[in-house]
């Protein structure tokens, strides 16, 4: 067992913040799967369900009345499912375990302020910005899931991301400048930002193909699942075709990169896992475009995209910082 007594605070702050970064993208696909199987109202209020600290297990033990005191607060058809109030549930539990996380980065990276006070404040940033995440994870909830603000809320979840992704990057700045990256070619930090450009782009189609859908779902309901392709609007054959181009720019990435990373294997397994992760993310847009959207694919479709979100960003920052003497960076 690692004895973490005895490792270095940079060292402990690095696998904390690591850490931290793994369960973001967990908390992105548990939110995804509460979308998928409609869990979004299992839990009709915050930050308590059904008024309590643990919600119910069975029916039995909520009012008798609970459906017109729910109807009173203007959230109609609140029938308890405990499937869905638990999903809804996990979903706040791994968000309340993400800001302990956070905060313990924050704390642990005060050990920089006399080095790098840009961790410190970065730190600090991603803190804040999760209790806003918080605060509109309520806000959605109050708004019965208006699809605009399930939108921000995800949009809010990936510039978390990239801000921790930013503040792993910088801690370990000394390292990065070791690597050649003269080995690039110059055009290569241009189309790595025009790939996150793209990813970002392809992720707002994203969510209004998903507002898309359901709407078309209310409308037709689940008996006529195999007809909801039928009307798909037409940006989602914008996102479908737009899949192929960030595809072939991040193939041109990872060639262009594989003399920088032929000895280096964490690098050369980033490249490799963002190129199977746009892969992996076309055939499950397929299987949902084939398959009457099965409710499976559309969290791991989101987990996928944001995870080639932060590989790219992740190499983007790489390259920012590592081309600089930390006390330029």
């Amino acid at each position: 067992m690692t004895d973490y007594h005895a490792l270095p605070l940079e060292t402990l702050f690095y696998r904390v913040a690591v850490f931290t970064l793994g369960a973001l993208f967990v908390l992105i696909f548990v939110g995804a799967l509460v979308r998928a199987t409609g869990s979004g109202m299992g839990c009709p209020d915050w930050p308590t369900c059904f008024g309590q600290w643990i919600p119910p297990t069975q029916e039995s033990q909520l009012p008798e009345n609970y459906h017109q005191l729910y109807a009173q607060r203007g959230y109609a058809n609140t029938d308890f499912n405990p499937a869905k109030t638990w999903t809804e549930y996990f979903n706040r539990l791994t968000g309340v375990t993400i800001g302990l996380l956070v905060f313990l980065t924050m704390l642990l990276s005060f050990q920089f302020r006399k080095t790098d006070q840009v961790i410190v404040y970065s730190s600090i940033a991603v803190f804040l910005l999760v209790g806003l995440q918080g605060w509109l994870g309520a806000l959605v909830v109050a708004s019965n899931l208006r699809p605009i603000m399930i939108s921000v809320h995800m949009l809010s979840a990936l510039t978390i991301v990239g801000l921790l992704i930013y503040t792993i990057v910088r801690s370990q700045q000394t390292q990065l400048a070791q690597l050649e990256w003269r080995l690039l070619p110059k055009s290569f930090k241009t189309v790595l930002t025009v790939a996150i450009i793209f990813v970002l782009i392809q992720v707002l189609m994203g969510t209004q193909v998903r507002q898309a859908v359901d709407t078309i779902s209310q409308q037709l309901g689940e008996t006529h699942r195999q007809q909801w392709r039928n009307h798909f609007p037409l940006i989602f054959y914008v996102h479908r075709s737009f899949s192929a181009i960030i595809l072939f720019t991040v193939i041109w990435l990872a060639w262009n990169s594989k003399q920088l990373l032929q000895q280096h294997f964490w690098g050369k397994a980033l490249a490799s896992l963002v190129v199977c992760a746009v892969v992996i993310e076309i055939m499950l847009g397929i299987t949902m475009d084939r398959f009457a959207i099965p409710a499976f694919a559309q969290p791991l479709h989101l987990l996928f995209a944001s995870l080639i979100f932060g590989g790219l960003v992740f190499s983007r920052i790489a390259i920012q910082l590592g081309t600089k003497t930390p006390e330029h960076a």
